[in-house]
Formats: structure tokens, sequence, C-alpha cells
């Protein structure tokens, strides 16, 4: 695509942030389409990014913000259902505009069968952006090392680390890796037209092994607590996470112990160029996330 411009929705957030910082350090212009003007959204401005205001669930905002855009990355928040109707207007702005390529995370759940209703609807938003006839890439990771954000408090204050996952084990993967693996297919988009990657992190491993790597950066003892799944999801809804969130994620655990969330491949480094951050590294740069006396974010 010659005179490129990308559109990066959720430009914010872990895998959009750093897409645009990679798009960037391409020298190809990107449009960042954030919620509202925070410090995070003049940072992307200060990096080089023409910023948006922008709903994916307004099709007028959408439409604006597809202008003069060749290739786009779509990201709606797991958080809130919606995302069919958001895929159905951003296809449409799309094609409107003219653009050429589409990235859209999925996640390695999206079935037709899946029980976890965002899951199904991720599968049913590939279906919408395969019928568009646009070339899209869609990519399925596993679960995010970020997951251990939500647990910072947790983690901090109680020194364990509750979830539902027995001990299954995935390679946990870092949104920076992603948006990595997003910018490298938006700039080039030809070979990856039409195919969807399964994207995995280092190493498997189980929450017990990611405890004990905790336990080791910190130099406090973190104990991984297995859970029931009833209890899991009262955990999440007393963190004020949706019910939306909480049906997806019981559907998650119950997954991750039948292995959905299982397996390797080498796409991250075959794509991005550069092997996927290890656990034990994502740990160490967000060490300060998880000592006491630095605020959670949950």
């Amino acid at each position: 695509m010659a005179n490129k411009k990308i559109l990066v929705t959720g430009a914010t957030g872990a895998t959009g942030a750093s897409a645009v910082q990679a798009l960037l350090e391409m020298n190809i212009p990107v449009r960042a389409m954030v919620h509202g003007k925070d410090a995070r959204a003049s940072q992307l401005t200060a990096q080089g990014a023409e910023v948006v205001v922008g709903d994916l669930s307004d099709f007028d905002s959408v439409s604006q913000a597809m202008r003069g855009i060749t290739g786009a990355y779509f990201l709606y928040p797991i958080q809130v259902p919606g995302i069919v109707e958001a895929t159905a207007y951003f296809a449409e702005a799309a094609i409107e505009a003219g653009v050429q390529a589409i990235v859209n995370m999925s996640q390695i759940s999206a079935r037709r069968a899946a029980l976890s209703h965002a899951s199904r609807d991720h599968w049913i938003a590939e279906r919408l952006f395969d019928r568009s006839g646009i070339p899209v890439t869609h990519l399925r990771p596993t679960l995010f090392a970020e997951w251990l954000m939500y647990l910072s408090k947790t983690i901090k204050e109680k020194a364990i680390l509750p979830l539902a996952f027995g001990d299954a084990r995935y390679a946990p993967i870092a949104g920076e890796d992603l948006g990595r693996v997003i910018a490298a297919i938006l700039s080039d988009p030809a070979p990856h037209a039409g195919k969807t990657y399964p994207l995995f992190g280092a190493k498997e491993l189980s929450e017990y092994e990611v405890a004990d790597i905790l336990s080791d950066v910190l130099g406090t003892k973190i104990t991984y607590v297995p859970m029931e799944n009833e209890a899991f999801k009262e955990m999440l809804k007393g963190m004020g996470f949706t019910p939306h969130f909480q049906q997806h994620m019981g559907h998650v655990a119950e997954d991750c112990v039948n292995g959905v969330f299982s397996g390797m491949n080498d796409s991250v480094e075959q794509i991005s160029g550069r092997k996927p951050l290890a656990m034990r590294d994502y740990i160490v740069k967000n060490e300060a996330l998880f000592s006491p006396g630095v605020p959670a974010l949950v």
C-alpha cells in the first residue's frame, strides 16, 4: 500500500499503544482512535500520532475516523457486549473509505460452539469481516500476560494469585508483542491476507510457576490459589467487572482447564522479527505494580 495511513483503535491499551509506537518507528502515519483526551492520548500525540476521539458503537464517529485510511486495526473491549454491531459498523465504514487491509483482534477461544458469549461473538465478528470483501487477518492470542495487572492488589495485599485455571499450562502473551505483530502485518498486509494466527508467548507455564516467578522477582512468597469457577466469578464481580465479562471469564477458565488456551508456535517471531517476551521479563518490567506502596489498577 503506497501512502499508507493506519487507523489504530484501542490506541491507549496494551496492544494499540504498542502498535502505534511500532508503526511510527516504521515512519508509517497513524491515526489513533481513543475514548477521550487524557495523559495517554497526549503521549500518543507527542509520539507523532494523529489522535481522534471516537466510539466503535457510533457509526458516524467510526466513519469519520476511517477517512483517508489504508489499513486498520480493530479491537473491541472484552468487558462489554456489542462487538457484532461494532464489527458491522467498522466493516461498512472501511468499505466506504476504500480501506485495503484490516487486522482483527480475536481470541483463541473464538468458535461457533463457544459457551462464552464474548468468544462466540468474536467468531461471528470474524465471519462478518470475512464477508466484507476487505483482506483481513485474524489474531487469536492465548491469555494476555496483562491478566496479572488485574490481580495486582490481591498479589500485593494478600500475597496470593487467585484464579480458576487449575493446573492448566499456557504461554501468556504480552500486549507489546501483539502490538508489534499488528504493526508488521499492517505495514505489509498482502502475505497475511485471509489468514488466522493463533499467537502465544515465550513458554507454557502453570499458574503455580507464574506464582513462583512472582515470588522470585518480588522477594516475597506468592501462592497460587486455585478457585472454583463460581467463586472466581464472584471475585470478578467484587472487583467491578461487568456481568458480560464474568460470564466470559467463567467459560474461559473452563476452556483453559480443557486445554483450549494451550499450545505453542513461533508466529510472533516469524511475523514481528522478535521473540515474545518471557513471563519473567514481563514481571520484571512491571514489578512496581505488584510492590507495596504502588496503587493497583483494580
